[in-house]
């Protein structure tokens, strides 16, 4: 076949240019028995590329556990969907717009959002919930402040606009996201758990509908683009980046709701990563169908569009439906009501096959089994993983008093208030937000009930680095301790997997050991994995970023009435540890911020992640938080116990004395980062020592709390609490201000 317009033959040169190799160029050609042209050859660039056919990691997330009673929905779809009780189900995803971002940091985050809403509510349900996992460069790079000022106003710009409450998050800094940041954007929505709308096509002859906004040149390839290595030349694809409108996505959101409402879609897919390709090719392989399109019937605000640039172009706000043919001028009213484009352009098909029309020829007609069942899937070697050693406290702890070292931590960048960042977000619209951004996990009312919705991102990259498999346990299991220390109870995950070049046998390494870590830590805690996306390549000129395997996890608690916040609520609450027994007297600091902070960050081994601990801690703090033997409570993680107990202390504005050990290692007992533990405060320490006992639970009062304002630990000089404060609220402002 031939195309519309005379254009020159496509050959490997202008598949590499497109991303693919000479491998995947001769494979094209074995499949088709005859060269592509140019519109197919971006086809196949775009759906073959990483962040469409996940080539690098299909062998891998094939491990992960992807069922349960509880999962209505697993991966495969725009967005997984679980059970929560009440004939409601919970949808949601997480995804990546860390390339954009970089380059243009306010429209690549806010189409980020965009494109995760469009993902939750073409499933039926209406978001309730936004979040995001942020990692950026040195606070002292040069690109820092704009690329965080930018992608903070895109993200509040869109989610804000629409009338989304962005209710929690992750914020981290590190050199080697200098030349890569990540912008993982979440979305949590509820719906009437047998109104789930899926995306397979149906019925031969069924009409497909163009709807929402006009197809521009902006995005075009930016599939690809994610799927490669950033150079000195990133500002050249620029072009690349997606312009969204966050007042247009709110019209789609209302219409396509309405329209699911009036039983008139048999399937419905958004125009994200790749556009219309995606849409098209994704909805007719999954119904076992193909798809005719007549290309000159889109709805396009740019004259003279290509076939190739119609296909590829990832401008925003859009999406392809099938619907009932009798309902098509219904469907009509309601878009023309919300004022967007409604354009039937084309038909199911029984052929198999795309086919797509343009300027009274053929542009397009290609099978597509070789674009999505048959994309290449590769086995990247590995490079072997060399366990670090462990590292002893003694070794790099000092004997500068507890209060001092904690002062130089709750100040620095790792561990400083976020709140410059989250208050620029709306985490209230919506009424229903009953935690915000802040604590532990986001807590949303299900509207009109009593119960509740909790969710959390998480990820700590040094951990990853030093052990992979340990480190992506570890990221599930901190979800669930969010969770746990509002009194909720993790239901399943969603991930998004950043990491550098797959090609590389040491980055692979991270990826596939980092998976497995993360189903190990998924079927120990009973939360599947229902969505996900995988971001690879995040490098420039060869240099990796630390890797990132985000997760957000979702879960629920029966009584919002019964949560509890970190804060303490009285004076003379006791403090208890969940999770340590009074006798431990050190703590692990290998790959702790004291070690990273205070002691040139020596190359040791990450704190082990017993799941079985973490499973029975946090599911007896959330009996107990029901019970209402905790008033108080937050999960030990990043700085270890002392951070813990000064962010209690700053959160509810009140003092502590803290018991320290009488021998051991201070610093390690204060600042070690144990896993599987919570701080808690409660006004019956005997009760709930008791419970714990019974239940096989660590546990041991360390404290208590004390008005007055000062945190003291020992015989230790008291600090305040107001400095403590004002030490972590300064950090980013002065660093968004210049100093």
């Amino acid at each position: 076949m031939s195309a519309t317009k005379q254009e020159p033959e496509m050959t490997f040169e202008n598949a590499a240019a497109m991303g693919l190799s000479k491998e995947e160029w001769d494979l094209i050609l074995t499949r088709l028995g005859r060269t592509p042209n140019m519109c197919e050859l971006g086809i196949f660039s775009a759906m073959w590329s990483e962040h469409c056919s996940y080539k690098s990691s299909k062998k891998w997330l094939k491990t992960l556990p992807i069922d349960g009673p509880q999962v209505i929905e697993g991966p495969g779809e725009n967005a997984g969907a679980i059970d929560i009780g009440d004939g409601l189900a919970a949808i949601f995803k997480i995804e990546s717009h860390n390339h954009p971002s970089f380059i243009e940091p306010y429209q690549g985050a806010a189409t980020g959002v965009g494109g995760i809403l469009r993902d939750v509510f073409t499933m039926g349900a209406r978001p309730v919930a936004l979040l995001n996992a942020l990692r950026f460069g040195a606070p002292d790079h040069e690109k820092t402040r704009h690329l965080l000022a930018g992608v903070v106003s895109g993200i509040g710009g869109y989610g804000n606009c629409i009338g989304i409450p962005t209710v929690g998050g992750e914020v981290n800094f590190d050199p080697s996201y200098n030349g890569n940041i990540l912008v993982n954007a979440m979305a949590v929505g509820l719906a009437n758990s047998d109104r789930i709308f899926r995306s397979a096509a149906t019925g031969p002859g069924n009409p497909v509908i163009y709807v929402g906004a006009k197809t521009g040149r902006d995005g075009i390839h930016g599939a690809t683009m994610a799927s490669a290595e950033f150079s000195d030349e990133t500002e050249s694809k620029r072009p690349t980046v997606q312009v969204g409108d966050p007042f247009t996505g709110k019209l789609l959101m209302e219409a396509c709701l309405e329209l699911m409402a009036s039983d008139a879609v048999l399937s419905i897919q958004d125009m994200g990563a790749a556009g219309l390709t995606s849409s098209s090719v994704e909805m007719a392989s999954k119904g076992g169908l193909g798809m005719e399109m007549d290309l000159d019937l889109v709805p396009a605000r740019e004259e003279g569009m290509s076939a190739y640039e119609l296909m590829l172009s990832e401008s925003q706000e859009r999406m392809l439906m099938v619907l009932k043919p009798e309902a098509t001028d219904t469907a009509r009213q309601i878009f023309d009501k919300w004022d967007l484009d409604f354009m039937p352009i084309g038909k199911v098909t029984e052929t198999g096959r795309l086919v797509l029309l343009k300027d009274g020829g053929v542009a397009c007609d290609i099978p597509l089994a070789p674009l999505v069942d048959d994309a290449p899937e590769y086995d990247r070697p590995q490079a072997d993983v060399t366990p670090r050693p462990a590292l002893a406290s003694a070794d790099i702890t000092s004997d500068a008093p507890v209060a001092e070292v904690l002062k130089s931590l709750v100040g620095s960048i790792d561990l400083a208030s976020r709140r410059w960042i989250y208050e620029q977000y709306d985490s209230q619209v919506m009424a229903d937000t009953i935690a915000g951004p802040g604590g532990d996990a986001g807590l949303i009312r299900v509207h009109g009930s009593r119960r509740g919705l909790a969710v959390s991102t998480d990820c700590t990259p040094r951990y990853v680095e030093a052990d992979p498999r340990t480190g992506g346990a570890q990221a599930v299991a901190e979800g669930w301790r969010n969770l746990s220390a509002v009194g909720a109870r993790g239901l399943a995950i969603t991930n998004n997997l950043n990491f550098g070049n797959p090609e590389k046998p040491d980055i692979m390494a991270q990826m596939a050991q980092s998976v497995l870590g993360m189903g190990d830590a998924a079927r120990a805690l009973d939360t599947p994995v229902v969505s996900g996306n995988v971001s690879l390549y995040n490098e420039t000129d060869g240099r990796a970023i630390l890797p990132c395997p985000v997760v957000g996890m979702v879960g629920t608690i029966d009584d919002i009435a019964s949560a509890v916040g970190m804060a303490p609520t009285a004076d003379g609450q006791a403090l208890v540890v969940i999770g340590q027994d009074a006798a431990q007297d050190d703590g692990w600091l290998g790959v702790s911020l004291y070690a990273r902070n205070l002691a040139g960050d020596p190359k040791a081994a990450p704190p082990p992640v017993d799941l079985a601990a973490e499973h029975r801690n946090g599911l007896f703090v959330q009996q107990q938080i029901a019970a209402g033997g905790i008033r108080a409570a937050h999960d030990v993680s990043d700085g270890g116990l002392a951070v813990a107990i000064a962010e209690m202390c700053v959160a509810g504005r009140i003092g502590a004395a803290i018991e320290m050990p009488a021998g051991g290692n201070r610093h390690g007992w204060a600042f070690g980062e144990d896993q599987a533990r919570y701080v808690v405060a409660a006004d019956d320490a005997d009760a709930l020592l008791a419970a714990a006992q019974a239940a096989g639970v660590p546990a041991a009062t360390i404290g208590s709390t004390r008005a007055g304002g000062e945190l003291q630990f020992g015989d230790e000089a008291a600090i305040s609490v107001e400095e403590l404060h004002s030490l972590a609220e300064a950090t980013i402002p002065t660093l968004m201000q210049g100093g």
